[in-house]
């Protein structure tokens, strides 16, 4: 194999859907989404990935049903505070990206109360994608850079890529190398756009509350058999 990618980022889909092939209502896939997120977040620190990014909710999500979007606002809360030990125990840090202002208070003082705990912590860095929208987030941070350029912070000759990711939400973050989608979608469904621009892209049918630690490494190994080129050539590589 190649060497590992750097940065994991995860579309978890298919809870509703392996609900209902149980016969069960959504909320019971949401639940079983959690474990698995539990179980891949700890393959992935084992197989040193320095950064996991998992799309958790987005912008589009407050369009579902009041019931079940207050049901995973519920389940964000009890999972954060399950985990935290857990973090603890496996040095991993833990980030929010998104509009986080806009989450139920409760659900922003827990994951503020767990990012503080955890911030001194060395290992994977986790980053969760709550109430995210990769168009809002661009849009954000033109908006930005336009108030720094009418006020004379900056002169637009300056601005570039460095400017634009210095604004995002994701400023902290590492490029993506790698993209899983589960559940058999093939989309993006705007998720971390300027931070994909030269991920591999893997999709796989599996629904999410399925997904384990033998998928991703699947996953993984599949990367690895990948040549990145970056706009080069194969001859260029071997250089």
């Amino acid at each position: 194999m190649n060497k590992q990618p750097k940065h994991v980022a995860i579309i978890m889909d298919g809870n509703g859907r392996w609900a209902k092939k149980q016969g069960k209502k959504r909320v019971l896939g949401h639940s079983k989404g959690a474990k698995s997120v539990r179980e891949i977040v700890e393959a992935a620190a084992r197989e040193q990935i320095e950064f996991l990014t998992l799309f958790a909710f987005s912008t589009d999500n407050w369009n579902r049903p009041k019931e079940e979007v207050n049901i995973l606002m519920k389940l964000l809360v009890s999972s954060l505070k399950k985990e935290f030990k857990r973090l603890i125990d496996n040095n991993i840090r833990l980030c929010a990206i998104g509009h986080l202002k806009s989450l139920p208070v409760l659900v922003q003082e827990e994951l503020l109360f767990v990012i503080e705990k955890t911030k001194e912590n060395t290992g994977m860095v986790l980053t969760l994608a709550l109430n995210y929208g990769a168009k809002e987030e661009i849009v954000e941070a033109v908006k930005a850079i336009a108030d720094k350029v009418k006020n004379s912070i900056i002169s637009p000759e300056k601005v570039d890529e460095s400017t634009i990711i210095e604004h995002l939400y994701t400023r902290n973050l590492p490029p993506v190398d790698l993209l899983i989608r589960t559940s058999g979608e093939e989309r993006i469904s705007n998720f971390l756009l300027w931070h994909i621009a030269y991920a591999e892209l893997y999709f796989t049918k599996t629904l999410w509350p399925d997904f384990t630690k033998e998928d991703l490494q699947l996953a993984l190994i599949n990367y690895g058999k990948r040549e990145r080129r970056f706009g080069k050539t194969s001859e260029q590589l071997t250089l």
